[in-house]
């Protein structure tokens, strides 16, 4: 099994930083060009493995850290739970197959991907408190994955009966249903979610009923009132939901025409006033997004956009790729090529930090907190890769 938060994230092509055009034809205004105070210095805590030779941090939530790892006599993977406070890294297990994956923790859930004793691959919800495994079913039929969780409610995507398609999903911790989100293209069509905010909203990207050619669209639905807006543009032949937060939802679309005749450019789209924004081709690359800050790249070099104030920022160490995982708060993550390295990049003060590794020449980031801390993957003296969280100190 195949978990894609551990796969090597690949970058590719370059462009100029220019400003970014809005659909109504205003532009972003550059940030003042102003020298940040020093960057923190990094120290990189190996959490170690569950008796393999590999590991890698995915995501944290307060003093859990969550991942996978090689276990003991082989080459198969499990979902591990670190505690802090303890240095305790805990086998989380599997559904009855042979490997399973984490791909979140808030509290004291973890989610994440398993496999089961068909060796096919269902959704799981592990509880810290009770050291139990939840298996959460399918649509009807043989797989299902989860991308994230808010509040009592995760969501993924599953195969629906006969495995005819697959859906979105959202399912509910407190009574344990799964509910198909279905589709914009009927019960036919295909859709998956990118992410949940406020326990409420599900950003994801369906099939839409009609096109000359296969086309999809990002969505968000509101899980109080049951009803699914359709992103669009109209118009357009495709567009994606990547991230979703507060009111926010990002993701990339085309234009118009055939969905390989132009270039692709990023949105944001407020669901309190159903505006999009339209961000250009320089934030066209996996937008990620922290309340009114969305970060992307153009494959080649970051930039944050500031939707209240219309200021954009670039970011990164001035040569290379830049690449990113996300962002929490003020704090970016990601990494830099070549090699990878890893980085932590702070928003509001311009602060970038390369993060190091443990002994070996490279690292990568996963993910960041509102503290700044990050959690990933770093090179030991050795050459194998340990699951790593890195401290921030003043400079």
């Amino acid at each position: 099994m195949k978990f894609t938060r551990l796969r090597a994230r690949a970058t590719a092509g370059a462009a100029t930083l220019a400003l970014l055009t809005l659909g109504s034809g205003q532009a972003f205004a550059a940030a003042p060009h102003h020298r940040p105070p020093p960057a923190p210095h990094y120290t990189a805590v190996d959490l170690g493995t569950l008796g393999g030779t590999t590991s890698g941090a995915i995501a944290f939530d307060r003093s859990t850290v969550v991942g996978n790892s090689s276990i003991t006599g082989g080459f198969d993977l499990h979902a591990f739970a670190y505690d802090r406070s303890s240095g305790v890294m805990t086998d989380l297990g599997t559904l009855g197959g042979t490997s399973s994956g984490a791909v979140a923790v808030q509290g004291r859930y973890v989610i994440g991907d398993s496999t089961t004793a068909s060796n096919d691959e269902h959704a799981y919800v592990y509880d810290l408190r009770t050291h139990r495994m939840r298996d959460l079913g399918t649509l009807g039929g043989s797989g299902s994955n989860v991308d994230a969780i808010s509040g009592h409610f995760v969501v993924g995507s599953a195969r629906t009966a006969g495995n005819q398609s697959t859906h979105a999903f959202a399912y509910d911790l407190r009574t344990q249903v799964m509910t198909d989100l279905g589709s914009l293209a009927g019960p036919s069509g295909a859709s998956t979610a990118s992410g949940i905010s406020q326990g409420r909203y599900v950003a994801g990207t369906s099939d839409i009923p009609t096109a000359p050619y296969p086309a999809q669209h990002a969505f968000v639905l509101d899980l109080h009132t049951h009803t699914t807006t359709d992103l669009g543009p109209s118009g357009s032949s495709f567009s994606r939901a990547s991230a979703i937060s507060g009111n926010t939802v990002v993701g990339v679309e085309q234009p118009s025409g055939d969905p390989g005749g132009s270039a692709p450019r990023g949105f944001a789209y407020d669901i309190r006033t159903g505006i999009s924004t339209d961000l250009g081709e320089q934030l066209s690359y996996a937008p990620k997004v922290s309340g009114r800050t969305v970060v992307a790249t153009d494959g080649h070099a970051g930039s944050t956009v500031d939707l209240t104030t219309g200021v954009r920022t670039p970011f990164g160490p001035g040569t290379g790729t830049t690449d990113l995982s996300g962002i929490t708060g003020r704090f970016v993550s990601g990494d830099t090529f070549p090699g990878p390295v890893g980085y932590v990049y702070r928003v509001d003060t311009g602060q970038f930090s390369a993060l190091p590794a443990l002994g070996g020449p490279d690292s990568t980031a996963n993910s960041s907190d509102r503290r700044g801390y990050a959690v990933g993957s770093a090179e030991t003296a050795t050459g194998t890769y340990h699951a790593t969280l890195w401290l921030p100190h003043p400079a």
